[in-house]
């Protein structure tokens, strides 16, 4: 059921936009954007980890995911609820014009890793917000939603804000097949990210979330990394941070460095060659959907292990804003078939694997030009319960063609996102 999008009175912030040049307050052409550590973690859940892909993605929730979220047995899963009530949402407008900058910014994981953070001010005001490849809008938390969705969230005031312009007309909608979602109106700000100032970026803010976000305290709000052409906002779609910045970087790209258990960063306008291990293998990126998107077709268990063929016609994305890599049911089987004592839990709707195993390495083939080594020690994930016996898998099956490679692929890879001429850099982390 689609959301409905009316008009909504901002009160206190009706100043009608007024169409200034863009101004360039600083520019450098460089930035490091470094992680912050999140202090309200409490423990990683593999089932609620691999149903928020699917939800961000409207992938259909498998029958055994399913079955885990009704298990009375199983805690880690009976929080999650897919009846999520789809949201009426009021919602007013946006500006798109922005000005390009550079600075410097920090990330550490969020949860252990489930997602990461990085602190980005917006209009004076320093929110943390999940740094997101795989999505197009930069919507947050703000002042127009109810006190019991905002409690334990940072969250944006606008009227705090003296470079604020709310837009007229302007609205967005996220909605997931499940019914979780977000909608609201969008306005102007100067967003400044470690020293880089784009002065009227498009900041999204949310009059409605679902429950699943409101329970998310250590989330609130993304900043979207992929193409500005998958941008939510209605009718006149808006640019990206990172589109908007990229004219006045030293290099048209931006890196991930995101590594298990150690502060990672993001970095704009270079590539840190200290960062990784041997020469970066540039692969090209198909675009058409908004997405990082490369094909692959084989892969191998363990560095040494035979070429086995994958999914035919399989296509992956890039997506820092996803915990897991989701791959085909072929690379899925493969893999934990060399597992002694893996299997598909029912009980909490993936595959699980006895927590002393000793998992060997995936590989996995980028459009026929690089093996990506996906460390075991970063396939495990996370106990299913207390007893630490039995253990969730970070590599689970897609139920679609699309996969997607998350944090899990990160851990292991140094990764350059160019926007240039549209290509992925991919090279194994430096020790």
């Amino acid at each position: 059921m689609q959301s409905i999008v009316r008009a909504l009175l901002f009160c206190g912030l009706l100043a009608p936009f007024v169409a200034a040049a863009p101004q360039k307050l600083q520019k450098r052409g460089v930035f490091k954007v470094e992680r912050v550590k999140n202090e309200k973690f409490t423990g990683r859940s593999g089932p609620k980890a691999l149903i928020k892909a699917y939800r961000k993605f409207g992938m259909p929730l498998p029958q055994g995911l399913l079955d885990a979220m009704g298990n009375s047995g199983t805690s880690s899963v009976q929080s999650v609820s897919i009846q999520e009530t789809n949201i009426t949402v009021p919602a007013a407008g946006i500006n798109e014009t922005a000005t390009p900058g550079t600075g410097l910014v920090t990330a550490t994981p969020e949860a252990n890793d489930v997602e990461y953070l990085a602190p980005v001010n917006i209009g004076g005001q320093t929110i943390n917000l999940d740094f997101d490849s795989g999505s197009s809008d930069l919507w947050v938390f703000n002042t127009q939603l109810d006190a019991a969705s905002t409690t334990g969230h940072q969250v944006y005031d606008p009227s705090l804000s003296q470079s604020f312009q709310l837009m007229q007309d302007q609205s967005w909608t996220i909605q997931y097949g499940d019914g979780s979602g977000a909608a609201g109106n969008v306005g102007t700000d100067v967003v400044d990210i470690g020293g880089a100032t784009v002065t009227a970026q498009a900041v999204e803010l949310a009059t409605a979330v679902s429950q699943s976000f409101v329970d998310d305290t250590a989330n609130n709000g993304l900043l979207g990394l992929a193409f500005s052409s998958i941008n939510t906002v209605q009718p006149q779609q808006q640019k990206t941070f990172f589109d908007n910045v990229m004219p006045d970087l030293a290099e048209p790209l931006f890196t991930a460095d995101l590594r298990a258990n150690a502060v990672g960063a993001y970095e704009f306008g270079r590539i840190d060659n200290t960062k990784f291990t041997g020469d970066m293998t540039w692969i090209p990126v198909n675009n058409t959907q908004g997405f990082w998107q490369f094909s692959t077709d084989t892969f191998a268990v363990g560095a040494d292990g035979a070429s086995q063929p994958g999914a035919a016609g399989g296509q992956a994305i890039a997506d820092t804003g996803t915990t897991l890599l989701l791959t085909s049911a072929e690379v899925v089987s493969g893999y934990y078939q060399q597992v002694p004592g893996a299997a598909n839990n029912a009980e909490v709707g993936g595959v699980t694997f006895p927590c002393d195993s000793d998992l060997p390495d995936l590989m996995l083939d980028v459009s026929g030009m690089y093996m990506a080594k996906i460390k075991g020690s970063d396939i495990n994930f996370a106990a299913i319960d207390n007893t630490g016996t039995e253990c969730f898998g970070g590599v689970q099956s897609s139920p679609v063609n699309l996969q997607i490679w998350g944090d899990i692929f990160f851990k292991s890879q140094f990764v350059a996102f160019n926007g240039g001429n549209n290509t992925l850099g991919m090279a194994e982390h430096a020790v």
